[in-house]
């Protein structure tokens, strides 16, 4: 079994008596350097705002890459190549044996990353508008890409490529001016893992336990774990798993301070030992800006002002007074031979539509097991690169506007795993707004057959336009405020991309009544 370095629980679990007040200055949150002022208690993480760095940023590319990226199968492959019957375990079976003789233990070796070249790859994310990077930290499969004081066996420097592969990211993302995150999953390898304390029920070796019955491997497999919960981040596991997550990600927070936390499944544990840990990223992370806030802590529930809501897959339905972020990938979590991707209009549009409504897209490019993109992928990112050119300004630093915009494509329920059920169209608008309201950007989800944009929300008894411009289009274009909104002549050419942005200055205007 795996050794613990005991954190005292009554350490854990003391409460503060008193809160200290939030010291406003015009670029965020500021104390003392030395202070310590967030405590476990939620009246003193409510006193948590989100840094401007991340409201500013609007786009990160995260790299959902480790060991479970070999077989290259999609993602939760260390759990399904254990369920008898599912397409991954039968790719397993087919290429590196029965479960029973050939475990995810024997996998993790296989992980090499013999061509991955961070400095290059993070130089493609920036160019092609990211101003943050996360890295997976650990996935559910317990496996720590760091060199980990608390998983001293299973991790980056000890199995499979033999480096720091957090401490290169990072350094990259500084080498090119990203922020630079960190996702935990370990809330679900509890769960995970039970899956390897079964057996196969017929065929030749039926009835031969699977290596994760042997106690030996504990220390990645977990014990006691047969029975979980049906919440696969549930929290009836051992205090001594709570301690051990605790200890994990603390000892991640003090090595590599990251700008970003990302917990896979709302705050782990929070009456015992979440809560704790979250005030502990938040003071770590004053004392390295010199007592400015600049963290952003993202996990699956609403934050009541303690930290900033993610939603995978998911988008809102409105603008949310607090800034929000949405996961998604462009294709599968983990590299997926085969795997249809996201075109770059769907990634734009999914964009122009989040960030209208006060949020950040987090898009996961999933790396070859070697640490390369394939030709698709690098594709879109070039895509993405040629469209920031032209229309980035609509979209960096800016802020939502009245309303979020105007078409048929609507959200009906917000939550997570919701994207695909939007169609947008050429009638489909998102508004952004510069922070000094002076500036007003429409973006249009599609080019219109017709050559005429009609902006219902815009009709001339709101306001008057004093400019517009198309972005990226040379010289004047044909327009004309009426009372069914703004009609803009477009020109003959369209963009390389169907999503294009208009500018726009004028004076009070605001949205008018529309009727889709």
């Amino acid at each position: 079994m795996m050794k613990w370095d005991r954190l005292d629980i009554s350490a854990l679990l003391l409460v503060g008596a008193a809160t200290v007040a939030v010291a406003q200055t015009s670029g965020g949150q500021s104390w003392p350097a030395d202070a310590k002022p967030f405590r476990s208690e939620d009246e003193s993480l409510r006193n948590y705002q989100c840094p401007e760095w991340f409201r500013d940023a609007k786009l990160g590319i995260w790299a959902v890459w480790g060991p479970e990226s070999v077989p290259r199968q999609g993602d939760w492959y260390a759990r399904n190549l254990y369920l008898q019957g599912s397409s991954q375990n039968k790719f397993h079976v087919e290429h590196y044996g029965p479960p029973s003789k050939f475990g995810f233990k024997e996998v993790i070796p296989l992980w090499k990353a013999e061509k991955w070249d961070p400095n290059r790859l993070m130089g493609l994310y920036q160019q092609a508008g990211a101003k943050y990077f996360c890295m997976i930290a650990m996935h559910h499969d317990n496996f720590d890409c760091w060199n980990s004081k608390y998983q001293p066996k299973w991790n980056s420097l000890n199995l499979g490529p033999k480096r720091d592969i957090a401490g290169e990211w990072q350094q990259a993302a500084r080498n090119h001016g990203l922020r630079f995150g960190m996702t935990e999953h370990l809330a679900a390898s509890w769960w995970f893992y039970s899956a390897n304390k079964g057996r196969d029920t017929n065929g030749s070796l039926a009835g031969v336990p699977y290596d994760g019955n042997d106690p030996r491997f504990a220390d990645l497999y977990w014990s006691g774990n047969e029975h979980p919960s049906f919440h696969y981040y549930g929290a009836d596991v051992p205090l001594a798993y709570k301690l051990n997550w605790y200890n994990r990600i603390s000892d991640m927070i003090d090595r590599y301070h990251p700008d970003l936390l990302y917990s896979d499944s709302p705050l782990p544990y929070p009456d015992e030992v979440g809560r704790k840990l979250l005030a502990h990223y938040y003071n770590d992370n004053l004392q390295q800006h010199d007592g400015k806030l600049e963290a952003v802590y993202n996990c699956k529930e609403e934050s009541q002002g303690r930290w900033v809501q993610d939603l995978e897959r998911g988008v809102k339905d409105g603008i949310d007074p607090h800034p929000w972020q949405t996961d998604t990938c462009v294709g599968n979590w983990y590299y997926k031979t085969g795997c249809k991707y996201k075109s770059t209009t769907t990634v734009l549009q999914m964009l122009a539509d989040i960030v209208s409504k006060n949020g950040n897209l987090l898009l996961n490019f999933p790396l070859r097991p070697d640490g390369t993109l394939d030709e698709q992928e690098e594709k879109i990112l070039g895509d993405l690169s040629d469209w920031m050119k032209i229309n980035g300004e609509a979209i960096f630093g800016t802020r939502p506007w009245n309303i979020y915009g105007e078409g048929p494509a609507k959200v009906v329920k917000a939550g997570s795993f919701n994207e695909g059920k939007l169609a947008y169209t050429a009638s489909d608008l998102r508004f952004t707004q510069s922070k000094d309201k002076k500036t007003l950007y429409a973006i249009a989800l599609g080019w219109p057959t017709s050559g005429r944009l009609v902006v219902k929300s815009l009709a001339i008894a709101v306001g008057k336009i004093n400019e517009l411009n198309l972005l990226g289009q040379a010289g004047q274009i044909d327009w004309r405020q009426t009372a069914e909104g703004l009609e803009v002549v477009l020109p003959p050419q369209k963009p390389n991309q169907s999503i294009f942005a208009l500018k726009i200055t004028g004076v009070d205007l605001q949205p008018a009544t529309v009727a889709n």
